[in-house]
């Protein structure tokens, strides 16, 4: 059964983050600069919330705030799903489903190894696909 370790293995550990002082206006230009829909807040190595795409649109946009002058402190989501690096991809697929969320930082007791995302469950299960269907028409042809 693979886990969320294996996904994390095949990408750059490097997750994009902020602090929370900054404005959300920094926070969705670093969003935008680095391609990611979600940025982790953190103090240091604590992480304090996560801001996603989704609270920049409900907090910002629809409440008609100044971006510039709003700090992530005020609109970032601080209840963080969160699952660890043994977590199978099953597990994770079923929170992000059931809780509605795309994007899952993976800790344990060391702190902060990385963020997958629905997209990285997406193009693993697509790749797992592709490998048995190989496999299988391989077999059908007797090229096994």
């Amino acid at each position: 059964m693979c886990t969320v370790r294996e996904i994390l293995s095949n990408k750059d550990p490097w997750v994009a983050s902020i602090g929370p002082s900054a404005s959300a206006l920094e926070a969705a230009q670093a969003m935008n600069r680095h391609k990611v829909g979600s940025l982790m807040v953190m103090d240091g190595k604590k992480i304090l919330g996560i801001i996603t795409e989704r609270d920049l649109l409900q907090r910002v946009l629809v409440e008609q705030r100044d971006s510039a002058e709003t700090t992530v402190d005020d609109v970032m989501t601080t209840e963080v799903l969160c699952c660890q690096p043994h977590t199978t991809i099953e597990e994770a697929r079923a929170v992000m489903k059931n809780r509605r969320v795309r994007h899952l930082p993976v800790v344990d007791e060391r702190g902060l190894h990385g963020m997958i995302s629905i997209g990285d469950l997406n193009a693993y299960e697509a790749h797992s696909q592709e490998v048995t269907i190989h496999v299988l028409t391989e077999y059908i042809h007797g090229r096994v």
